[in-house]
């Protein structure tokens, strides 16, 4: 190990220090880091190689990856520990650690996620061929009637589909949209198919009407993108929950068909995994996963993204 006045040299560089913080954690791939920190590999590669000849990191190859991470030191090291120490000291002054502390849980995950390739394998062959009474629309009634019956709050629900298909099962259902034509042909809708347990109100998702603490399940089901602030009404999802409540978000990955804003109204192109993930901590979520579960093959090759949290 070099002296300890090089490697505190060495993280004089925020970029550097970054890269520490991450290795210490866990050993990562420098497509990880790019993904965590938002930077170009040669970049990355250039800072890990003065951290690999100064050696403070250490390289493991596994098959075609290679995972970068903090060279072992002993426990009982008072120096090492003083740096340590100081390193952490550091990092509370680096504007970036907190998102690439929530960066490096998302890439985490992904890389645990060992069923989202078989996932993502069965969704490409699911409708490849006619198979007489399958189709997502019928497994969409088959999963949603394996709910239990709990109060559920639609947010932005538009015309209200899934509300309705909610209803047929759930305690109660709240549908909220800000247009009044969505809510009276939703409301019309109900009543002819006979749902007393599904209610339209006119609202906004970034402050809807419904009491506090009183919703077992809220759904934001591609609607944030079009609120003015998403993290207000992330934080107002966790308002109306109960305790253990849960938010279900389904919206796009950030995108950049600059088109949706013309023919969707769409206020924001989608949302970062990241992004997503620290707005759900900062509104107060716990046990949260963030997951990409769709992926178009027409252009403009849209991505689904799901995110969920417990109050």
């Amino acid at each position: 190990m070099s002296s300890t006045l090089n490697f505190l040299r060495l993280l004089a560089d925020s970029t550097r220090l970054r890269l520490v913080l991450l290795l210490e954690q866990e050993e990562l791939s420098v497509a990880e880091l790019q993904d965590i920190m938002g930077m170009g590999q040669s970049r990355i590669s250039s800072h890990l190689s003065q951290l690999k000849r100064a050696g403070v990191v250490l390289d493991r190859r596994s098959g075609k990856n290679v995972y970068y991470g903090l060279t072992k030191r002993d426990a009982q090291d008072a120096t090492r520990a003083q740096v340590s120490e100081l390193t952490r000291a550091l990092a509370r002054e680096l504007p970036e650690t907190t998102r690439d502390r929530t960066a490096l849980q998302v890439a985490l995950r992904k890389r645990q996620d060992k069923t989202r390739a078989y996932f993502d394998e069965l969704a490409g062959k699911f409708g490849r061929s006619y198979v007489p009474g399958r189709s997502w629309q019928a497994l969409a009634h088959t999963l949603i009637t394996l709910l239990p019956a709990q109060a559920v709050a639609d947010l932005g629900a538009g015309e209200g589909t899934l509300s309705q298909l909610l209803a047929k099962t759930a305690k109660k259902v709240i549908a909220i949209d800000n247009s009044p034509k969505m809510v009276e042909f939703g409301s019309k809708l109900a009543a002819d198919h006979g749902f007393s347990n599904l209610e339209y109100r006119l609202g906004d998702i970034e402050d809807p009407p419904i009491a506090k603490g009183t919703m077992d399940l809220a759904i934001l089901s591609q609607a944030l993108h079009h609120a003015i602030h998403p993290e207000r009404a992330i934080a107002e999802a966790h308002r109306i929950l109960k305790r253990g409540g849960r938010l279900v978000v389904l919206d796009l990955l950030s995108h950049q068909f600059e088109r949706a804003r013309e023919l969707y109204a769409d206020h924001w192109l989608g949302f970062g995994e990241v992004q997503l993930h620290q707005w759900l901590e900062q509104g107060g979520f716990q046990k949260i996963e963030v997951t990409v579960v769709s992926r178009e093959k027409e252009s403009p090759h849209f991505q689904t993204v799901f995110a969920t949290g417990v109050k």
